[in-house]
């Protein structure tokens, strides 16, 4: 059978009570992934066109916090792809010496010891990378990296049609930036203009505001939002990055 045709086969597997509806394509698409590429996880992402960094969806909730801790440390193999545009192979020493803050987070909160992160075509509305997550880092070496590009081709022929064949506003974008790990990051933007009223900074500098205070919390910044907006964290409690 084609690597397309299994991968049609790994994407009506993926489709799990739960998981319908069109803004949760990218969470089967990455179950698909995860299932055809035989990892223990794997998770889509992109850089809209302002720079911000969107989750799509993840096969596993490890995968979904491997994306966020990625968010929350500014750094990681997924945001090196997306910005060089080259595949990434990183395993755990790598990781370590490449990129220590997310190292330190990824190594005390999933399972994960490897990460390969690759580009998406430019057909999605932004740079779009797939992360695919290895707990044995000895097993990055069985990935064929063939089947791998082939099926992130298909990842971004299925989101792109999925586009086409639907209707929507371009403010908006298409239904499958609406599930809820987008949402739960949209709520991130929201905070950081909260905090430039409250504390008259910059939105650099009031991510940077929210990315200390959850490192140093050992939470993501997602979390650190939610507490912002839901009033159980006040701005000025915010750790100040330079101290």
């Amino acid at each position: 059978m084609t690597i397309a045709g299994r991968f049609q086969e790994a994407l009506l597997e993926a489709d799990e009570p739960g998981l319908g509806g069109p803004e949760l394509l990218p969470v089967r698409l990455a179950g698909a992934a995860a299932r055809m590429l035989r990892v223990d996880g794997a998770g889509l992402s992109l850089l809209d066109g302002t720079g911000r960094r969107v989750p799509l969806g993840a096969s596993s909730e490890q995968a979904s916090t491997a994306e966020r801790l990625q968010f929350t440390t500014g750094e990681g193999p997924c945001t090196t792809a997306q910005e060089t545009r080259q595949p990434v192979f990183a395993i755990e020493e790598d990781l370590m010496r490449r990129w220590p803050a997310f190292a330190d987070l990824l190594l005390g909160a999933t399972p994960f010891r490897a990460v390969v992160a690759l580009p998406l075509l430019p057909a999605l509305p932004g740079d779009g990378a797939m992360d695919l997550f290895f707990i044995r880092p000895d097993e990055v070496t069985d990935l064929d990296i063939f089947e791998a590009m082939a099926v992130g081709e298909l990842v971004t022929t299925t989101l792109s049609d999925a586009a086409v064949w639907s209707t929507w506003s371009p403010d908006a974008g298409p239904e499958w930036l609406h599930g809820p790990v987008p949402r739960r990051r949209a709520a991130v933007w929201t905070a950081i203009a909260t905090l430039g009223v409250d504390l008259d900074l910059t939105a650099p500098a009031a991510l940077a505001l929210m990315r200390a205070q959850a490192y140093g919390s050992g939470r993501s910044v997602d979390d650190v939002a939610a507490d912002l907006l839901a009033g159980r964290l006040r701005p000025d409690q915010l750790r100040d990055p330079d101290t």
